[in-house]
């Protein structure tokens, strides 16, 4: 077995004869002679999470097992620590609460889903990662919106260039307009065609969503272009682009989105 020394500001092991550094921390984790953990002594924790101070136990840490919490404080590799000695996660603390309340008691969120989610996979907290995934607002964006979104060939690549035309046009202006074509199936995209040439003869940039196979149609892949939009912090809204009177039967696949700028 190994023993315990304790050196002021770290604690150290002793093992047959030779000193092996673990944490520099107020907390010790008893290792066997095969180097793996055996129990922990859940002595009082300092946190500093992005500059915001958290206090709890070892054991509320590492309640988890195979989380990254779980790890930093089970090996022995060097953590980074604060001018006070608290452990530093270089990490939003405005969200770590509702990590650490799972932690200690299991309790859920309930405001900022969203926010926590992505700290839960941060953290590697698989258990909370799942039961969040069950919430109406998580479920609803990864298994309803992102899935309909994969089916969209090239959705990311398209938004990315309708932003980028936006803020190429926003020059000594108040406001970007872009032209965007819908085609839901492969018959409209067909009837697109022509009217997508001419809209090219005339200079005029187009950027097209679609067509994919899925249920949602014109309108629910609008909103989620304006919502991901919105979620960058641009102002924007979208209109039917009806200028060519004789595109009356595919008027529908046709819209104007406005980007407000001051």
């Amino acid at each position: 077995m190994g023993k315990w020394s304790h050196e002021e500001g770290q604690v150290v092991l002793k093992r047959n004869g030779k000193e092996v550094y673990l944490l520099e921390t107020r907390m010790a984790v008893f290792m066997d002679e095969a180097g793996g953990c055996g129990y922990t002594i859940s002595t009082v924790v300092e946190l500093n999470v992005g500059g915001e101070f958290y206090t709890t136990t070892v054991g509320t840490l590492r309640k988890c097992p195979g989380s990254m919490l779980a790890e930093m404080f089970s090996s022995s590799v060097k953590a980074c620590t604060d001018a006070e000695g608290r452990f530093f996660i270089d990490r939003s603390g405005t969200y770590f609460r509702p990590i650490l309340d799972y932690l200690r008691s299991g309790q859920l969120p309930t405001q900022h889903i969203p926010e926590v989610y992505r700290e839960a996979q941060f953290y590697e907290i698989k258990p909370l990662v799942k039961l969040l995934e069950d919430m109406p607002q998580i479920f609803g964006e990864q298994v309803a919106r992102k899935q309909f979104l994969l089916r969209v060939p090239g959705y990311n690549e398209n938004l990315e260039l309708l932003v980028r035309l936006a803020r190429a046009e926003a020059v000594a202006a108040r406001e970007s307009r872009v032209l965007v074509c819908v085609v839901r199936t492969e018959e409209e995209e067909a009837r697109c065609t022509e009217p997508l040439r001419a809209l090219e003869a005339d200079k005029k940039s187009v950027v097209k969503f679609g067509p994919w196979k899925a249920a949602p149609d014109t309108t629910d892949l609008l909103h989620c272009v304006k919502m991901d939009i919105e979620a960058q912090g641009y102002k924007v809204f979208f209109q039917h682009y009806s200028e060519k009177t004789f595109w009356v039967k595919i008027s529908h696949c046709f819209y104007k989105f406005t980007f407000t700028w001051w």
